[in-house]
Order: structure tokens, then sequence, then C-alpha cells
């Protein structure tokens, strides 16, 4: 199975390298072709064209950074005439749920398949190939591609076409308001004088634990907030929950007050590229404590 591999940042790169260490034979493009070049040591077949890239593919992955980019790659010319049919399309990048069914009908009339499955795990499980994969669209079509995820993480099919990015939308919401809580214990345990890293030690298996109160509790804990999910990508996510939950005609008050403090973080205190963690920066900013 011949899969190319659209988007080699944080999260493609490794994805792309996992799927060549199990013997899956690989093209990869990017729009920066410098973040691709260290793929070929792992015999991935690096492409500065993305229309070399997908052809005679069987499966293309894309692993863009929005909606719009995601548009805008498929809908090439050059692209589209290099397709195979029934070829498989995977978005695996995080977009709205609408626009997964609009680029599924849009694959339609070319006769490729379609498969929206957004992951979580960040650039870590990226590496590790640990990846929680939420997969929507057509079951038989899952099954045939389901060998493709598994260097990848746990695939779970979840539902018809957008059912996916409404089920990372959800994921995005837990995560945005656990990173709000633990911020908070992480201040309370600092400003009382705890050893805060007992503390996380002292919680592990306790209703409180998460991956998020040890990994990103870690991380406020040091102030190391070196992007592995930036947060301007989760304030993108944010506002999609809120654009759905509008659409679905309900309130979401605490997705609402996350939104409005990562927007505070990016916009006004220069957090756009710090790991999403760094709202503890904004919490810190929020009671006069020096950043």
């Amino acid at each position: 199975m011949k899969i190319a591999f659209l988007g080699t940042g944080l999260m493609g790169g490794p994805m792309a390298k996992n799927l060549a260490l199990q013997g899956f034979k690989v093209s990869a493009w990017n729009r920066t072709p410098s973040k691709s070049e260290v793929l070929k040591k792992f015999d991935v077949d690096v492409k500065t064209s993305i229309s070399e890239a997908v052809k005679n593919s069987d499966v293309i992955v894309s692993m863009l950074s929005d909606g719009n980019a995601s548009h805008e790659v498929q809908n090439d010319e050059n692209l589209r005439a290099n397709l195979s049919p029934k070829c498989t399309w995977i978005e695996m990048g995080s977009i709205k749920p609408d626009e997964s069914r609009a680029h599924s009908k849009n694959f339609e009339k070319i006769n490729v398949k379609y498969l929206d499955a957004p992951v979580s795990g960040g650039t870590k499980g990226a590496e590790l190939g640990s990846l929680a994969i939420m997969v929507g669209g057509d079951r038989a079509v899952f099954k045939k591609v389901e060998d493709v995820f598994k260097p990848l993480g746990r695939a779970v099919f979840v539902g018809p076409t957008g059912s996916g990015q409404l089920a990372k939308l959800a994921n995005q919401a837990i995560v945005a308001i656990t990173i709000g809580a633990v911020a908070e214990a992480t201040l309370l345990l600092e400003e009382g004088g705890a050893d805060v890293a007992a503390v996380r030690n002292a919680l592990l298996g306790g209703f409180a634990d998460s991956s998020i109160l040890q990994q990103h509790g870690k991380r406020m804990n040091e102030r190391n907030f070196e992007p592995g999910g930036p947060s301007r990508l989760h304030l993108k996510d944010l506002t999609n929950i809120l654009e759905q939950a509008k659409a679905l005609d309900i309130d979401l008050p605490f997705s609402k007050s996350a939104y409005h403090r990562y927007t505070r973080l990016v916009n006004s205190l220069n957090g756009s590229e710090l790991d999403h963690s760094a709202l503890f920066l904004e919490l810190l900013n929020m009671n006069g404590r020096k950043i």
C-alpha cells in the first residue's frame, strides 16, 4: 500500500516516519520543504510537488493546519488529476465537521473515498505511535484502510462523516478546561508552599489524575512551554467548538471561558507559539504574578 503524507510539521513528521518504519511505501510533501528533509533517512520519498506526492497512492493522509489549507490543497487541479481512482483521502488535521462533510462530497465527484480522522496525543503521541484517532465516514472504507492507522495509534470508528472532527472538538474542550483546572491547582500549591511535584505523585491513580495533570502540570511547574500543541491552534479549536455549539443551539460556559482566556494568552500576552499549557501564564498575569 502506497501512502502520500501531506504536512510534515511537528505532528506529521513523526507520523510519516512511523508509517515508513512499519514498511509502508511513503511519499511526503510539505509547504516548507526543509521540514521534510529529515524523513529521507527513513526511506520516505520526499517530493517538492504535491501532485507528484499523491501520484499512484492508495491512501493520502492530510495533516495540514486547518480546513482552509485542506480545501486549497484538495482543489489543486494538478493534484486532482494525479489522484488514483478509488483511493482514500484521510483528513487527520483538525477542521470543522461541516468542512469534513463538504470535502467528502467534493471527493465523491471524482470517486475518491474520504475519512475524517483527527488525532489527540500531541507530539509525544505522534513520536510514540500512541495517538488517539477518532474516525468518521463510511465504516467499510475505514475497515479497508484500518492497517494505515496502526503505526500511528489507536483508531476508533465514531460515526458518519464529520463525527471524527466532532469527537476532536469534544476532546479539545475537555483538554482546554482541564488545563485551566490544572493551572489553578498548580498556582494554589505554589502559593501555599507545597511541593508541587510531590502532590502530582500523590494524586497518581486518583480521580484527579490525568495525562494533563502529570505532563502539563510538570510543564507549568518548570515553566517549560516549548510547543507540543501551540496555543494558537487550541484557540482555533475553541473557536470551532463555540461555532458548533451555536449551530446546535446549546451553551457551553466552560468552553466560553477557555476561549476568552486563550484569546487573551494568544493576542495580548504573546503566547501564540507557546504550548497550550502556557494558559498557566495567563493565570499568573490575571493574579498579578510575575510571568
